[in-house]
């Protein structure tokens, strides 16, 4: 068995095509129809449905492909490993975000370089978090900073980072109105662009509408904080965000932020890794860099915001 049939294999699961599957590869078609024949024979089970074309992986090959995707991952960890003791850590790191996170990745990504200027680092932003966990279980994901829970700790190794907290972003006139704090039915009394509902950061807010009695109805939903921002910005509708966000970019010109009451539940944001010993050295150094940096300061609002009681509950209509 060698590490290019399994290579092979993973690229046909991920591409669903033979032509493409070699082109990624490097390899012609036949090359790669080949050796993955000579490991269908190997092992004793068939591994791909064929037909005229490629349709699918049979149970076997769903499988080995797991494991496949396991076992490279375990060969680039060693490379890694080796290539740091003679040069320092190198290679890529993938990480992936929630929206809500997602500004808060250069936070992380600043201290682990200063440790580790050879290492390279991906992010994908604005990922589901059911998305994030489907990537961390096949590979292509090595780190997440993603909403915690029971499940998320019972399968992963998880680092808490900080508790998510929110502001609402409003216009000068209905800041006047608002006062200095903002009920979560204050909000939903407002023309409001949101995340979209199937979304856990929404969801998560939307509990807060719930706890407080009401719901909001959405103008405009989106799958990104930065297209909140810049709505609000424009002037007719409102907005929740996260407090990270206004670390990040500040307060929108002509906006003003108004403290949102605390969510009934925690919502806490934290690092989320695959549950291996040992881990991959890339993935040891994101911990310990995580371990240095402070993100307790995302908790509160930036300089200059405003801060006041999170218990007045009385609703205004604008």
């Amino acid at each position: 068995m060698l590490f290019r049939q399994l290579e092979y294999l993973v690229a046909l699961a991920g591409e669903r095509h033979f032509a493409r599957a070699a082109e990624q590869c490097g390899v012609s078609q036949p090359s790669l129809s080949e050796a993955i024949r000579k490991l269908e024979e190997e092992l004793a089970v068939p591994l791909i449905r064929r037909g005229r074309r490629f349709d699918g992986l049979t149970a076997e090959g769903d499988r080995v492909v797991a494991w496949a995707r396991q076992i490279l991952a375990d060969r680039d960890s060693l490379l890694t490993a080796v290539g740091a003791m003679r040069t320092g850590l190198t290679g890529r790191l993938r990480i992936g975000t929630v929206p809500s996170a997602g500004v808060t990745a250069p936070r992380l990504i600043e201290t682990l370089g200063v440790a580790h200027p050879l290492l390279t680092t991906d992010v994908a932003s604005d990922l589901t978090s059911v998305t994030i966990v489907d990537r961390l279980r096949d590979f292509s994901l090595d780190a997440a900073l993603t909403y915690l829970d029971d499940d998320m700790r019972a399968e992963f190794r998880v680092l808490p980072l900080y508790l998510e907290r929110y502001a609402l972003l409003v216009g000068p006139d209905r800041a006047a109105v608002l006062g200095p704090v903002a009920s979560w039915a204050d909000a939903a009394a407002l023309p409001l662009c949101l995340l979209t509902p199937s979304m856990r950061g929404r969801r998560m807010m939307d509990d807060c509408f719930a706890d407080a009695g009401t719901a909001p109805v959405a103008e405009v939903e989106t799958d990104s904080f930065a297209t909140v921002l810049a709505h609000v910005a424009n002037g007719r509708t409102a907005g929740v965000v996260p407090l990270a966000w206004l670390h990040a970019l500040g307060v929108p010109a002509g906006v003003r932020a108004i403290p949102l009451a605390k969510p009934p539940k925690p919502v806490q944001i934290g690092l989320v890794v695959r549950a291996r010993d040992p881990q991959p050295p890339a993935v040891r150094a994101l911990l310990a860099a995580a371990e240095e940096t402070d993100f307790r300061e995302l908790e509160s609002g930036p300089a200059g915001y405003p801060t006041g009681s999170a218990t007045r509950s009385r609703s205004v209509r604008l």
